[in-house]
C-alpha cells in the first residue's frame, strides 16, 4: 500500500506544487488548506508524514501540532515544517510543539523536500521497527528502476517540471505586481487602524505565497526580497503601532524594488547575493549594535564606526557598497560626512541612509540635499532596516541604485 502525505498549506498553487511531485513519486496526496482543516484530515486521513506550513489560517501550523501531538496515535507521526527564516521565535515554537524537521519554504525545491520527506518516513519506520522490506524498498528506491539510465530521466523529468513552473510563475509576474500596488495604495489612502490592518495582512498573504513561488523556481533575489518584506509585514500586523510613516516608506519602497525585479531580476546570471561590505556609523554603541544585528538578520556582514572622523578614515581606505548613517553625532554630523562622501570619485553612487531620531521635515530635506538615498526614523523594526538593506544590496543586481524618495 503506498505511503500517504498530507500537505497542509493555504496557498493553492504551492500545495497543488507539492501534491503533483509527490504523486509521481508513488505516495497517496491530500491537501487541507487550513489548520482546522488539517485537523480533521489528519484524523480521517491517518497520514504516514505531514509537509505543513506555519502560517495558515482558523489555526497556525504551531496549534496544529500542539493538537495532533495530544493524541497518542499521532505523537511520532512526521512532521515536515516550512518556515521563514526570519522568524526565529516561531522556528523554535515549531520545533517545541514537536517538528521533525523545519524547512525554509524559500530555499528549498520539490526534490529537495521530496529526500527530506523520504528519509525522514524511512528512520520513523525503523524507529518504530515497522519497515518491512517492501517499506525499505519503496523508501531507499533501491529497485531495478534506480539504474544509472532511470536516474538521468528522472533528472530530466525534474528540469522540464521546474522548466513549466518557472514559465508560469513568471508569466504571472504582471498580475502579482498589480495585486501587490493595489492593496499598497488601498493601505496609504486607509482611513483608520482596521482598514490599515486588513491591506498590511493581505500584503501579507500575497507575499508569503511569493516568496515560496519564487523559492520554488529558483528566483534567489525575488525570494530573498520577499522573505524579509515577508517577516516585516507580520510584525507590523502584530504591532500596529510600528505601522509609521518610516515603514510605511519601507514596505512601499520594496514594494517598487519587486517591479524592478520582476522585469530584471529574472536571469540565471542574477540569482547570486552579491557580496556586500556595509559600513555603520553611529556615536551611541547601542544603536550601532542594533543596525548591525538588524543587518545580521538578513545574512549581511557590516563594520562599524563611533564617529564621522573614524568612519571617513574608513572611507577614504577601502570601498564600502553600502553606508547606515546617524545624523547627529559630535564634531562632524551626518549630513557634513555624507557631502564629504560624495566628494570622493568613488562614492558618488553608494547608497546612503540615515537612521535618526530627527525625523522632521527640515531633516529628511538635507538628508537628500547632502547626497542621502533614504531614510529610516529610530526607533526603527529590526526586519524594517533588514529589508531596506537588502533592497540596496540586491538592486546592485539588477540596476544602478537610486534615491527611493525625493
Amino acid at each position: 500500500m503506498n505511503k500517504k502525505i498530507l500537505i497542509v498549506e493555504d496557498d493553492q498553487i504551492v500545495a497543488n506544487i507539492y501534491r503533483n511531485k509527490f504523486s509521481v513519486e508513488g505516495y497517496q496526496v491530500e491537501v487541507a488548506l487550513d489548520g482546522q482543516t488539517g485537523i480533521e484530515m489528519v484524523n480521517s486521513f491517518r497520514p504516514d508524514a505531514v509537509v505543513l506550513d506555519l502560517m495558515l489560517p482558523k489555526m497556525t501550523g504551531v496549534e496544529f501540532m500542539k493538537h495532533i501531538r495530544s493524541q497518542a496515535d499521532f505523537k511520532q507521526l512526521p512532521v515536515i515544517v516550512f518556515s521563514n527564516t526570519y522568524l526565529t521565535n516561531m522556528v523554535q515554537e515549531a520545533w517545541k510543539a514537536g517538528a521533525t524537521k523545519c524547512l525554509s519554504k524559500a530555499n528549498c525545491t520539490p526534490k529537495q523536500v521530496m529526500e527530506v520527506l523520504r528519509t525522514t518516513m524511512k528512520i520513523h519506520a525503523e524507529a518504530n521497527g515497522a519497515a518491512s522490506n517492501h517499506t525499505q524498498t519503496s523508501l531507499t528506491r533501491k529497485s531495478p528502476a534506480h539504474t544509472p539510465s532511470a536516474v538521468a530521466l528522472e533528472e530530466d523529468l525534474d528540469s522540464e517540471f521546474q522548466a513549466d513552473l518557472s514559465d508560469s510563475f513568471k508569466k504571472g509576474l504582471p498580475a502579482t505586481l498589480s495585486v501587490l500596488r493595489t492593496h499598497l495604495q488601498a493601505l496609504v489612502k486607509a482611513e483608520n487602524e482596521a482598514a490599515r490592518m486588513k491591506e498590511v495582512h493581505e500584503l501579507y498573504r500575497r507575499i508569503h505565497a511569493l516568496t515560496a513561488n519564487s523559492g520554488i523556481v529558483g528566483l534567489t533575489l525575488i525570494t530573498q526580497m520577499c522573505e524579509a518584506l515577508e517577516a516585516l509585514l507580520k510584525e507590523l500586523h502584530e504591532k500596529p503601532k510600528s505601522l509609521n510613516a518610516s515603514t510605511m516608506r519601507t514596505v512601499a519602497s520594496a514594494v517598487d524594488f519587486l517591479a524592478n525585479l520582476f522585469k530584471n531580476g529574472l536571469s540565471p546570471q542574477k540569482q547570486e547575493t552579491p557580496a556586500a561590505n556595509i559600513l555603520v556609523v553611529d556615536d551611541e554603541a547601542i544603536s550601532r549594535r542594533a543596525v548591525t544585528y538588524a543587518l545580521e538578520k538578513a545574512k549581511l556582514k557590516s563594520v562599524s564606526a563611533e564617529d564621522s572622523n573614524a568612519a571617513f578614515d574608513l572611507i577614504s581606505k577601502e570601498q564600502f557598497d553600502l553606508v547606515f548613517l546617524d545624523v547627529d553625532m559630535p564634531g562632524m554630523n551626518g549630513f557634513e560626512l555624507c557631502t564629504r562622501l560624495r566628494a570622493l570619485p568613488a562614492y558618488k553612487k553608494t547608497p546612503v541612509v540615515f537612521v535618526t531620531s530627527l525625523n522632521d521635515f527640515e531633516s529628511r530635506a538635507n538628508s537628500t540635499v547632502s547626497g542621502g538615498n533614504d531614510f529610516i526614523a529610530k526607533p526603527f523594526l529590526f526586519m524594517e532596516l533588514a529589508v531596506k538593506a537588502l533592497l540596496y544590496v540586491l538592486r546592485s543586481q539588477v540596476e544602478t541604485a537610486q534615491p527611493v524618495f525625493h
